[in-house]
């Protein structure tokens, strides 16, 4: 099967280097829009598209061969995708090491999409600090970022974070909670709609509330990649003004985060499509709109 270039350049008015050019082609076959065996685009067609020239395009190949991504570079005719490799056994990272990386590579393809189901967006906001940065750099330049986040309605009896002597009607647990999940989603929404007027991105946010707590925490990449993380229960102590609240709650971004790719297999491929199902049958049914007061 050989696989064609896209009709619209990526961008028309500059100039790429090898390595935005090597991260673009790598979310491509990150993605599946370029599978194990398809030709890539002849070096001519890829220096068209990208406004370069072919030692450019060579320098980007190569970049991704000593990856592992591509196979025959130098025979001639254009390269082949590679086979993937057998999964390696990596450690599992905590949520905040792990996220950051894989959302910039995320950002690496034309179009961004991230879904999200999370007890607040504190990990989400953070980790899309290093994607944003590039952006303004001018390392990376989507076209468009789509992000959906699911979080847990205000009217509902939160499994955790709870007072340690359980609920009562004025319960500062909760109101802490709440105020945590309102600022976050603000600053995160604020972060990413900025990059309308800086950079011209086509960007959308938008919130829906569950109506329970997630037992783990949810990240789907491009329909390409899903990351979860469990939420691990532990009582702690946070000061207060007037004392101290005993609490049982979750440290989120020291979850350890295990990633599931389609590229790495059917179980992989099938993990994906089925938590991509999940999230889409909430944000469609159940879930309610969500305003951050």
């Amino acid at each position: 099967m050989v696989v064609t270039q896209e009709n619209v350049a990526v961008n028309g008015s500059r100039r790429f280097s090898p390595q935005e050019i090597a991260d673009i082609l790598r979310e491509r076959i990150r993605s599946g829009d370029l599978k194990a065996g398809d030709r890539l685009p002849t070096q001519a067609e890829l220096a068209d598209e990208f406004g370069v020239e072919r030692g450019t395009v060579r320098q980007a190949l190569r970049a991704l061969q000593e990856d592992g991504l591509l196979s025959n570079v130098s025979k001639g005719s254009p390269p082949r995708i590679a086979e993937p490799p057998a999964p390696a056994l990596e450690e599992p990272q905590p949520t905040m090491v792990g996220l950051a990386p894989r959302l910039t590579e995320a950002f690496a393809a034309p179009h961004v999409r991230v879904d999200a189901a999370c007890l607040t967006a504190e990990t989400l906001m953070l980790a899309l600090g290093e994607p944003i940065r590039l952006i303004h750099e001018g390392r990376i330049r989507p076209k468009s970022i789509d992000v959906r986040i699911l979080l847990p309605s205000r009217d509902i009896p939160l499994a955790f974070p709870v007072p340690v002597e359980g609920r009562t009607d004025d319960d500062p647990v909760h109101e802490r909670w709440l105020a945590m999940r309102n600022s976050q989603g603000h600053v995160l929404r604020h972060n990413l709609r900025s990059l309308r007027f800086s950079h011209r991105i086509d960007v959308s946010v938008a919130f829906r509330a569950l109506p329970f707590t997630p037992p783990v925490k949810l990240y789907l990449l491009n329909e390409a990649e899903a990351l979860v993380a469990y939420y691990m229960i532990t009582r702690r102590e946070e000061p207060t003004d007037t004392g101290t609240m005993d609490m049982y709650d979750v440290l989120g971004t020291e979850s350890l985060l295990f990633s599931f790719e389609k590229r790495a297999g059917q179980r992989d491929e099938a993990f994906v499509e089925e938590s991509q199902k999940w999230f889409d049958a909430l944000w469609e049914t159940i879930t309610t709109d969500l305003t951050l007061s």
